[in-house]
């Protein structure tokens, strides 16, 4: 085999070359854990095969795992016949998750961060309507307006 062709055949990507560089340091001294995150509103496309083969090819050869985590956060999107159908798609692509996992099991913890973050002063709460905030972003030919609070 030629030298260019063994180049070609072993070298990184950027993400790769980045865990590669971790391990190298100590920085990541277990095992890669990943996670793919849909929103459990419609049936994959080809942009969410690509994310499923990157997420959990990357944990497969670095013995890790990956995580599904749905993105179940607007309800009325929302469908168990979508959670089904994604877990289908990544089970018929060649793998398997180590956990399942829904954000909404965790928005009690998330809000509590929320709160935690206003009171120390690194947060707040916007409750503008829908008009304030687009007059706020402005257009593309005017510029917004700025935010006080």
């Amino acid at each position: 085999m030629s030298e260019a062709k063994k180049a070609f055949t072993h070298s990184l990507n950027f993400l790769e070359e980045i865990i590669e560089e971790d391990i190298k340091s100590g920085k990541l001294n277990h095992n890669l854990l990943t996670r793919f995150p849909p929103e459990p509103n419609g049936y994959l496309h080809m942009g969410h095969a690509s994310s499923i083969c990157l997420n959990f090819g990357l944990a497969k050869k670095y013995n890790g795992k990956t995580n599904l985590r749905f993105d179940d956060t607007n309800p009325v999107t929302e469908d168990t016949e979508y959670v089904e159908s994604i877990k289908n798609d990544i089970k018929w692509l060649g793998f398997d998750w180590a956990n399942e996992l829904y954000a909404s099991d965790y928005f009690e913890q998330l809000y509590e961060f929320a709160v935690t973050l206003i009171k120390k002063g690194l947060a707040y709460v916007d409750d503008s309507t829908a008009d304030e905030i687009a007059a706020m972003k402005g257009t593309p030919t005017e510029p917004g307006k700025k935010f006080s609070t």
